[in-house]
């Protein structure tokens, strides 16, 4: 009787041992608790105790202590990053996650013609305002992009898009696009008429003046013949990126009000090239820069119907711009007269 009551006892014991790794396998596969996605950051210096306690403490596992036992038992290899985790993940799944490495992106498109202020609203989600500014001047990020003495980035920035996540520190996400910069586009900046960092403010001004990609030689022909023969280049979009350096950030067509403004950044009230490019600009322009169509064109101005007339003199400038007055009234007319119908 006695040996069949310890027989009992030993049963029992081992049954109850047995479902020791059967109901932690239950925990590791079952739902967990997470109500709805969330996203995990696992940043630089993070250890698998400080995430396996920040998964349940956000609701996201029901065991710390069962993740850190599995985390020691693979030796489990953190890769910093943004993880994104869907409602009710299991256990299993958070670490299958870890273990590849599964890292959420977020595509960021930079665009020929993109300015500061354009980059800024394009990273806000990654780069807070404060910091992207402090960045934007930073003399370590210039040298990075191959322009030791740059007062700004503006212009030396990659067009490209780019993988980013929320676990990537602000001036990593800015050193990329430098780097990519220094890798893809300074070389390209030699040999023209113009130093390297001259070409790429030309091409800036080219590319915000036209569109059309068969003008961009043109329009860099009269800026250069302008400076070849020190006349002001008398560029409207260094008036208007003169008036958001002030602080006006209306993004408007320029205004009288910012063609007499004076400004170091405006070229109707300087002399030369303005201090940095204006704007992010791109292949087609660089090269127009570096091989402009300088004849004896001086003036320009928009059609009003797409592209521009070029003119060799004040007088016919001057003509070019009644044109241009006539049809913007035409166009106007028009849509006074379908607006009445």
């Amino acid at each position: 009787m006695k040996r069949s009551h310890t027989s009992s006892r030993l049963l029992i014991a081992t049954a109850l041992l047995a479902l020791i790794p059967l109901g932690g396998w239950w925990s590791w596969q079952r739902n967990g608790p997470l109500p709805q996605e969330a996203t995990l950051l696992i940043r630089k210096g993070t250890t698998v105790d400080q995430i396996a306690d920040q998964l349940e403490r956000q609701g996201i596992i029901r065991s710390a202590i069962l993740f850190k036992l599995w985390a020691r038992t693979r030796k489990l290899q953190l890769i910093r990053g943004e993880y994104a985790l869907a409602p009710s993940v299991s256990m299993s799944e958070v670490a299958n996650k870890l273990r590849r490495g599964d890292i959420h992106f977020t595509n960021i498109v930079l665009t020929p013609a993109m300015h500061a202020w354009s980059v800024q609203k394009r990273l806000k989600d990654f780069v807070p305002e404060e910091i992207f500014w402090a960045l934007w001047k930073s003399p370590r990020l210039a040298q990075a992009a191959g322009f030791e003495g740059a007062e700004s980035l503006e212009g030396l920035l990659a067009p490209a898009t780019y993988r980013v996540h929320h676990a990537m520190e602000p001036e990593e996400i800015l050193l990329t696009m430098v780097e990519a910069f220094r890798d893809q586009v300074r070389p390209k900046l030699e040999g023209g008429p113009l130093n390297p960092y001259e070409t790429l403010i030309l091409a800036s001004l080219a590319e915000k003046e036209t569109n059309i990609p068969e003008e961009l030689p043109k329009v860099a022909g009269v800026y250069l013949k302008r400076l070849q023969i020190s006349m002001r280049l008398q560029c409207d979009p260094t008036s208007q990126y003169a008036r958001w350096m002030t602080g006006d950030l209306r993004f408007t067509a320029p205004t009288v009000e910012d063609i007499r403004r004076p400004h170091r950044f405006n070229t109707y009230s300087i002399a030369g090239l303005p201090p940095t490019p204006i704007a992010m600009p791109s292949a087609a322009a660089i090269r127009a820069a570096l091989e402009p169509e300088v004849g004896k064109d001086l003036y320009f101005v928009a059609t009003g119907s797409g592209g521009h007339n070029f003119a060799p003199s004040l007088r016919d400038h001057n003509k070019n711009v009644g044109t241009f007055r006539q049809e913007i009234k035409r166009q106007r007319s028009q849509k006074q007269k379908r607006s009445l119908k």
